[in-house]
Order: structure tokens, then C-alpha cells, then sequence
């Protein structure tokens, strides 16, 4: 009953076939040879709708699958043809329409180009793929407080710890085991200081009237335009070139952000009067470096107005410590913050109380000005550069400070008596024959600091070479040969008198930046990490702020110093005025290097002769 009621697939399909022939039928001799099947190409097989779903025994389904399995091969044949016919046939496609062939067409088009129009004109045998449009996205780098963050906990994540805290017995054996000297010259408008070491130069400072450095100078600054690419504001303070103030610099407590992102360009618009200061002199073409986060320095401590963070010096020993932190917890005003430094050891609470109130009395004095001050104009600068140098550096730790010029002797000697009555007993006026820093050979010292080439007492010696980038330093052993033993203790030898006169040249030369250092390959580990810890211990006496990061794969020790003046060869130089300060002259032809150094030699051979007779 059932096959009756249903009709099989191949009944179907011959009944069209039939009743599409009795439609159009076509004379036998216009029917091309070896297409038999033209009448069933011409036959109109009804859609189907899922949506009404009759059942079917297994054998017609069987049929069915078969059935459409054919007709797919024989649309994708045509579609092949299709693909691959000439523009000729494109034109003959209304007789291959008329014949009854039904073709596919298929179309792409992007999301934004879709036309709602053009797709209902489209065939109703055109197949449309809409491809969605690709998101553009753009570079997501973080901000400066995100990668101050992010530094910070990748040195977590390395190992990286803070210098541990010293014991009185290690402060006491490191300040004992060197003998230091300050030595102050005054030539007419010109102040140099040197720092001695066991008589040796280990740093020096220079300052002239007309040039004096601006760390440290408060300003109430003009924004000139706000770069939020940069994550940066230029701020005029009436020296000529803006200042630059990075978003990790800015004061957001401030700002007045009110739950806002931490935006500079939130924070700061243009011609808004802000209350900067220097942290960074101008170096080359960049300006100076500025930070919205005032901080006042004392002889005994930091003041720190809209902070809320104590903190010590790490210098000092654990006892030390201990009673520094009692006595900060009764003087340190509320919503204000301080940093301890080296020089207070042994301060009474007096001294520092007295401290403290006369830099919360500076800070008052910088806010009653920015009331009715004007934009681009100093409110506070720093004292000269010898009082500067006493402030910060002079302590228990030096023997002596040794002063030449009477201008000189009287404002450090009116200073240390009034902040540091204990210790202008060291107090000495030069008065000795010739120049101070001829007696203590300091000028013959400077002139070697200034050489690229830096010879070690063993014969080893140091190659400095400073790049746009970062300066690199190269450890050679040059007549060094040791004394017994093999290759390894020789090489160990030479680059652990290479790691501290390195020390001593980066503190001497104030390199700051990159620092890329190549000691001579050593192949035992232990003898790796001692020169590394020599590194280290030198470099616990350098006040600059610096960090060894790591020793690369290449057995290069890497590490940064910040960068606080231009250096003592800018000091000391200026470029050349044919190289550029390039070192080489150029040329337009080749230069033959044999020729010119045998014409050298000939030369210097017929001076020779002509001296000779």
C-alpha cells in the first residue's frame, strides 16, 4: 500500500521529465549527440520545505541519498564548466538558460558593502556569503605607571631584592676601611669639588656662576600642550626650553581626577598654571626633566608635603634605624612624609625637629607665592653648589673637608656650624703653597678620567666607549700574565681589579644610562659570581641611584645609573668642529689606507734622519 500511495524517486523524476517534453518538445535532429538526459535537465523538480516531513520507507531513502548525491556531482561539474568559460560564453548565457541549465552563482561580500537593494535585484540561484569585517585593533601598550608597575614586579619575579639592612659591626668595618677627603677649589666664579678616597678621585663636581645646575628648583609653570601619545606635557618655567613632565611624574592627588582615569591629558590642560620641579638638567636637546612631586631636602632628612610614606636610609645600621623611626613618629607633621638620610645618624630629636620645621616653613613660603605668582617664574631654588655638596654628602664618614678661597671658607664654614656644629672641627682652610688640587694630584687624575683607554695597575686595562644608546665598557688583560697558576685564575684575577675601577670611572665620569660591561669569558661559575659580587659590594659606596639587572647569555653584566648631569667629558669638551665629534673624516673618494701609512712612515723616518744629522 504503501509503494501505491507513494510514488518511487524514479517515477518522479520520468513523470517530469515527460511532461516537460510534451511542454517544449524539441525535433530529433536538433538534439546534440551524447546528451541524452536533455529533457531531464529540463525538468522543474519542486522545492522542498523542511518544514513538512512525510515518512519514507528505508529503501526510498536509500533512493533519495543517491538521488541527490548525483544532482550535487552534476552542479559541481557545472559549476567547474562555469568557472572556467571564456568571456564568449558569458555573453551566450541567455541560450543556455533558454536550453534549461540552471547555474550557481556565487558572490562575497564585506559587512559594510551590503546593499539591501542590490541583494533582492540578485538571481534567486546567487549565493551570498557575507563576511564579517576583521576588528582593527589597535596597540595596547601601558601607560608609564603600568610599566613603572610592571618593572618593578619583574625584578620580584627575577630576584632582584633591596640592599639588605647593615649591621653596626658591617657599617662600622665599611667606614673604617676607607679614608675620605672632600677638597673644595674656588677660581674667581668657578667651584670644584673632589671627593678622595684612600687619595684617590672618586668623584668630582664643577659649577660656574652663569650655569649652575636647576635640581631642585621649585617653578610655577605654564602647560605649553599636552601630548596623551607620549603620555607627556610640556610645561614652560621661563628657561628658554620646556620642561617635560611625564605621567608617572604627575601628582594625582592633585590633580583632582575624582574617580577619572589617570590620564595626563585629564589631569592637565594648556595654559594651566602647575607647580613643578627639576629633577634633570637639560641635556643636549632635551629639556629639563620635572616632576609635580615637590620634595625639600634638608641636612638631615627629605621633606616630602603631600606624601605619607616614612622611610630611612638603608645605609645606616638596624640600631640606628630602630631609634630613628621613634623619634620621626612625634615630629613628622600629619600628611606629610620624610626620607631619612645617611647624615642623621646620631641626630637628636632637636636637630631634627628644627630640621623638619624649617622645610615645613620653606614649603609654606613655595604655597604663599603660588597664590598670587605668575606662571613661568622661580619660587625656590637650591643654594650654590658647595653648599649643596656639604649638605648632602658630608657626614661622620669623611676625616676632613679641605677649603681654598676665602669667598668658599666662609659659607661652608657660617653653614657647618649651623647645622652640624660636631663636625666643623673637620673643618681646614688651605693654606699651603701652590694649588690644593695640584698637592693632592687631582688634576693629574681628571686628565687620566678623561681618556678612553684606562689602564689597571696589574697591566690589564679598560676600554670606555660611550654610544647614543648605552656605553659599553671592554675588560682586556694587555700585559698581564699572572704570577703562576693557569688561564681561568689569571682571568679571574684581572677582571676582579676590572670590577672595582670600573666602579670608580662610572662614580668619576658620572656615566649614567645603559651600561653593558664585557668581562673576559671565565668558565667556572664560582668564579663568575664572585666577580659579579665584587661588582656589587663597589658599587654599595655609589650614592647615585643604580641596579645590575643580569648577566646576559654572552656573559655580559648589564646594568643601569641614572643619568643626573651631562658627565665629566661634556664637562671637561665640546665636539669638534670638522667631525662633528664623529672622530673620523670623511672623504668623497676611497682612501688608500697603505699608501697613507707608508707616506706616514717615510715621513717620520726623514724627520729621524734630518734630527740625526
Amino acid at each position: 500500500m504503501a509503494d501505491e500511495e507513494t510514488p518511487s524517486l524514479r517515477k518522479r523524476f520520468r513523470i517530469a521529465a515527460f511532461s516537460a517534453a510534451e511542454e517544449a518538445p524539441i525535433p530529433a535532429a536538433e538534439v546534440p549527440v551524447g546528451k541524452p538526459a536533455l529533457a531531464f535537465q529540463q525538468a522543474v523538480v519542486p522545492p522542498r520545505t523542511p518544514a513538512s516531513k512525510t515518512e519514507t520507507p528505508k529503501e526510498e531513502k536509500g533512493l533519495l541519498r543517491r538521488g541527490r548525491s548525483k544532482r550535487r556531482s552534476e552542479e559541481e561539474a557545472t559549476e567547474e564548466v562555469d568557472d572556467s568559460a571564456s568571456e564568449t560564453e558569458d555573453e551566450n548565457s541567455e541560450t543556455d538558460a533558454g536550453d534549461g541549465t540552471h547555474r550557481r552563482i556565487r558572490k562575497r561580500r564585506r559587512a559594510t558593502d551590503v546593499n539591501a537593494d542590490e541583494v533582492g535585484t540578485d538571481d534567486p540561484n546567487t549565493v551570498v556569503r557575507v563576511r564579517t569585517p576583521r576588528e582593527k585593533t589597535s596597540a595596547r601598550g601601558s601607560t608609564r605607571l603600568d610599566a613603572k608597575r610592571q618593572r618593578r614586579k619583574d625584578g620580584r619575579d627575577a630576584g632582584r631584592r633591596r640592599a639588605p639592612v647593615l649591621t653596626e659591626a658591617e657599617f662600622l668595618a665599611r667606614r673604617e676601611s676607607v679614608e675620605r677627603v672632600m677638597v673644595v677649589r674656588q677660581n674667581q666664579d668657578r667651584i670644584q669639588i673632589a671627593v678622595l678616597e684612600d687619595n684617590i678621585l672618586v668623584e668630582h663636581y664643577v659649577s660656574r656662576g652663569q650655569s649652575a645646575s636647576l635640581i631642585g628648583n621649585v617653578y610655577l609653570g605654564r602647560v605649553q600642550n599636552v601630548l596623551p601619545s607620549m603620555e607627556a606635557a610640556f610645561i614652560d618655567i621661563g628657561r628658554g626650553r620646556n620642561g617635560v613632565l611625564y605621567a608617572g611624574e604627575v601628582n594625582w592627588d592633585a590633580a583632582g581626577l575624582d574617580g577619572q582615569p589617570k590620564r595626563i591629558e585629564l589631569a592637565l590642560k594648556s595654559n594651566d598654571p602647575v607647580l613643578v620641579q627639576v629633577t634633570k638638567d637639560p641635556v643636549g636637546q632635551k629639556g629639563a626633566r620635572l616632576t609635580s612631586q615637590i620634595s625639600l631636602p634638608g641636612r638631615y632628612l627629605v621633606y616630602v608635603p603631600d606624601g605619607s610614606v616614612t622611610g630611612i636610609s638603608r645605609k645606616l645600621p638596624d640600631t640606628e634605624r630602630t631609634r630613628l623611626k621613634r623619634i620621626l613618629r612625634n615630629i613628622v607633621p600629619e600628611g606629610a612624609g620624610v626620607i631619612v638620610r645617611t647624615a642623621a645618624e646620631g641626630a637628636t630629636e632637636e636637630q631634627l625637629q628644627r630640621d623638619v620645621a624649617r622645610l615645613q616653613a620653606q614649603w609654606e613660603n613655595i604655597q604663599s607665592k603660588v597664590q598670587g605668582g605668575t606662571p613661568a617664574s622661580l619660587l625656590y631654588s637650591e643654594p650654590d653648589l658647595a653648599i649643596r655638596v656639604v649638605r648632602d654628602i658630608f657626614n661622620e664618614d669623611f676625616k676632613k673637608l679641605i677649603v681654598e678661597g676665602s669667598e668658599a671658607w666662609d659659607t661652608i664654614e657660617e653653614y657647618v656650624k649651623y647645622v652640624a656644629p660636631d663636625l666643623a672641627e673637620r673643618l681646614e682652610k688651605w693654606s699651603g703653597e701652590g694649588d690644593v688640587f695640584g698637592a693632592n694630584r687631582i688634576d693629574e687624575q681628571i686628565a687620566k678620567a678623561l681618556d678612553r683607554k684606562v689602564y689597571l695597575p696589574s697591566g690589564g686595562s679598560l676600554v670606555i666607549d660611550r654610544t647614543e644608546a648605552m656605553t659599553v665598557v671592554d675588560v682586556n688583560t694587555g700585559k698581564f700574565i699572572g704570577q703562576g697558576g693557569n688561564l681561568e685564575e689569571t682571568v679571574t684575577k684581572n677582571n676582579m681589579e676590572a670590577a672595582e675601577e670600573i666602579v670608580r670611572q662610572l662614580r668619576l665620569r658620572d656615566i649614567g644610562g645603559i651600561i653593558v660591561i664585557d668581562f673576559i669569558d671565565m668558565v667556572l661559575e664560582t668564579n663568575r659570581d664572585m666577580v659579579l659580587r665584587r661588582l656589587v659590594e663597589c658599587l654599595g659606596r655609589d650614592r647615585t641611584k643604580h641596579q645590575v639587572a643580569e648577566v646576559s647569555t654572552l656573559g655580559l653584566v648589564q646594568m643601569t645609573r641614572k643619568r643626573i648631569s651631562s658627565g665629566l667629558l661634556e664637562t671637561f669638551s665640546e665636539a669638534c668642529e670638522h667631525c662633528n665629534g664623529r672622530g673620523v673624516k670623511v672623504f668623497s673618494e676611497p682612501v688608500d689606507h697603505k699608501h697613507s701609512d707608508r707616506r706616514g712612515k717615510r715621513e717620520s723616518t726623514e724627520a729621524t734622519e734630518v734630527e740625526t744629522a
